[in-house]
């Protein structure tokens, strides 16, 4: 049997009000004009590139088109103008997602987000209601943990080390430092030690999906259990026995089977 060949991507450069964002689109199968495109939101180092080629392997697993996208400050987008705001997760869903949302035509989408980027999706979510038709969170924080913290203390220590830079460079250029201070310096700030997701999954009243390693040295499983909890529609936890902070990689076909499983849901 031939395995087909997932077609090339297309990438390109969308203007926000304050910079440039760089996205990329897979196309999805023959009915993929029919489904809502799945939009995957990277972690707090990732980038499109360092999604490898799940995205690819997404949209010929669903059959639905896939769209990444760097956020500002990351991977191939221009530099973030400064700090993050202690809003930044939720803030996502405004100038960035919105102007990426207009350059695709968005009219409905699943929101896919790994590690804070699930948060983000979740916030997505609520500031689209009418266009958001599922969300799906892989190893998401839905508050401030101490193991999160600890886990974010650790790597910092990891990252004095120039050859750890260096790493983080090859993906996000000149911007590397940028991106690892925005990470530790953000999560590890006393403006950001109350923030959670409490007040906005109420708002979230389409179907939720809740992947989480049950190894993550990045969050507890009280995570995805409050995200299950606590939104405001049909939502299911996924828990990954022996798995890490990172399911897509270290279980790529239990992801992938759960997202086609979730995506056959109606109205999705």
């Amino acid at each position: 049997m031939v395995e087909h060949a997932a077609p090339a991507p297309e990438s390109c450069l969308i203007p926000t009000g304050q910079g440039r964002i760089h996205a990329r689109y897979w196309p999805g199968g023959a009915d993929a004009p029919a489904g809502a495109p799945i939009v995957l939101l990277h972690d707090s180092l990732g980038c499109v590139d360092l999604w490898r080629d799940f995205p690819a392997k997404l949209a010929l697993a669903t059959g639905r088109a896939v769209i990444a996208y760097d956020r500002l400050g990351f991977g191939k987008s221009d530099p973030h103008p400064g700090r993050l705001r202690p809003d930044f997760v939720g803030s996502e869903a405004g100038d960035a997602f919105a102007a990426l949302a207009a350059h695709f035509d968005l009219t409905r989408f699943i929101a896919f987000g790994h590690s804070v980027g699930g948060g983000m999706a979740v916030s997505i979510a609520a500031a689209y209601p009418g266009r958001c038709r599922g969300v799906i969170t892989e190893s998401a924080q839905e508050f401030v943990e101490d193991r999160t913290l600890e886990g974010i203390r650790v790597a910092g220590e990891q990252f004095k080390d120039p050859s750890q830079l260096d790493r983080l460079k090859r993906y996000h250029g000149e911007k590397a430092q940028w991106v690892l201070d925005a990470w530790v310096q953000t999560w590890q700030s006393p403006e950001f030690a109350d923030w959670n997701l409490d007040a906005v999954l109420p708002r979230v009243t389409v179907p939720l999906l809740a992947i989480h390693g049950e190894n993550d040295e990045y969050g507890s499983m009280r995570h995805p259990e409050k995200l299950v909890a606590l939104a405001g529609g049909g939502a299911e936890m996924l828990p990954m026995p022996g798995c890490g902070h990172v399911p897509h990689r270290e279980r790529e076909h239990a992801v992938l089977d759960a997202v086609r499983g979730f995506m056959r849901q109606p109205g999705i």
